[in-house]
């Protein structure tokens, strides 16, 4: 794969990065969603410090990770839930991998200790994705919810900072 770079996510990669996220979701292993958000509902569930996208050498969006929070309490200010996603075409060549590296390091720096995923378990390559970047499955959700007229399960993950204690 030509090189990647990873810049903070904007405003301007909205379409960009709904497609990939559309195209995540139309494979059916990604999420409960089967139809992207609109980038308002997107941009205000998100944490507008910890967004990122990958950018190939062409200038062209190839993939983005962001966070959510996971409570309101303010308790739970350090924990968050993340989203990585990379579009079809650049997938299996280390871009989710940067993205969740960015990511980290970016939490850290804000003092956020704990970021939780959940993967569907035949997503194979998110599931290894995860354990190879630190993180560690905590339970699955068996049937969870129904997804296109099937119980799915949840794999649950969390990376616990080594660094905030």
């Amino acid at each position: 794969m030509a090189e990647v770079t990873l810049r903070p996510l904007t405003p301007d990669d909205a379409g960009r990065v709904l497609s990939i996220y559309q195209a995540g979701l139309d494979g059916g292993d990604a999420s409960f969603e089967t139809t992207a958000p609109t980038w308002d509902a997107f941009d205000s569930g998100r944490l507008p410090d910890h967004r990122f996208v990958a950018v190939d050498s062409d200038g062209r969006v190839v993939g983005w990770v962001a966070v959510s929070p996971t409570s309101t309490r303010a308790v739970y200010a350090g924990v968050v839930e993340h989203s990585v996603y990379v579009d079809p075409p650049a997938q299996g060549r280390g871009v989710a991998r940067l993205l969740l590296e960015a990511l980290v390091a970016s939490t850290e720096a804000a003092g956020i200790w704990t970021i939780q995923s959940g993967v569907f378990p035949e997503n194979a390559a998110s599931l290894a994705l995860h354990e190879r970047a630190g993180f560690r499955v905590v339970g699955v959700r068996d049937r969870v919810a129904r997804h296109d007229g099937r119980w799915r399960d949840v794999v649950l993950f969390e990376r616990r900072s080594p660094v905030i204690v």
